[in-house]
Order: structure tokens, then sequence, then C-alpha cells
């Protein structure tokens, strides 16, 4: 299929092609949600989802145990992104660590925009149209990772 940017080779690693451009923006992302990933950004909360909604109790203790490992394998994933980015060709871990990045950066975007399933297409005109167009941008080439690493299936 010519007009896919991701997909799986003969030799089973996984072809990236994407532009320039895209890998410039693509580089940038992950170091801009591991500045966030200490704070207090409300947006973090589908990456740090509580376990215990209705036990305040409980969850803080999830939280404790479970947080900082939570934490560590987003910044792998991130870091997994980073490292790669240039790349023509990644390993299907490599790959699998590009569609967690991408999922958590979408999780903490679409957070931040009140993302919607019924949502219709934005007003060009609407300051945060940028923002959406990152987002549809981060779950198109999530979707070319799923496509391409179901092809091994």
């Amino acid at each position: 299929m010519a007009g896919r940017r991701i997909r799986r080779t003969r030799k089973g690693d996984y072809q990236l092609r994407l532009s320039a451009d895209e890998r410039v923006l693509l580089r940038s992302l992950p170091g801009e949600l591991r500045e966030i990933l200490d704070g207090q950004d409300p947006a973090l909360g589908r990456l740090f989802p509580p376990a215990y909604a209705d036990d305040p109790v409980h969850d803080a203790e999830y939280q404790m145990l479970m947080h900082q490992e939570l934490r560590e394998r987003h910044e792998e994933a991130l870091a997994v992104m980073e490292q790669t980015v240039e790349n023509e060709r990644l390993d299907q871990e490599q790959l699998h660590a590009w569609s967690r990045a991408l999922n958590e950066l979408r999780l903490v975007l679409g957070t931040r925009l009140d993302v919607a399933e019924d949502m219709v297409e934005v007003d060009p005109e609407d300051p945060r149209a940028p923002a959406f167009a990152l987002y549809g941008y981060l779950s198109w080439l999530q979707g070319e990772i799923v496509e391409a690493l179901s092809a091994a299936l």
C-alpha cells in the first residue's frame, strides 16, 4: 500500500515514511509532555487514572504504590520515540513504544481540548484549531501503527 507511512517489511521490522516536518514535530512532543509529568496538570489524570474512584483512601494508596511505575513507563515510551524519530526502520518493540507515546500525547492533548466522540469539524477560526489538527494527526498516526502491527498477526 503506497500511501502508508508505517508498514511492516518482509524482514519483520517496520518502515517509517515520515516527512522531515513530521519528524521535527514528533521530536518536540515527548519533551513537552515530559515537562509536565511531575506536575499537577489536570490533563495528566488520563495518564494516572484513579483505581478506586469511590474510595479515596484506597486510591491514595494505589497512587502511592503505582504512580512512579506508571511515570517510568510513560518516560520510557517517550524516550524511545525521541531516540528513534530519525530512524527509517523500527523493530516491533520500538513501534509498540511509539504507540504508547502517541497514546499518552493524545490523552493529554484530548483532555486539554475536551475532545468528545460526537464532535464535528472544528471551525478554522477557533484558536484551538491547530491543537485539534495535531490531535487528529496523532490519532491518524497511531492508527497507522495499529494497522502495521496488525499485519504481523
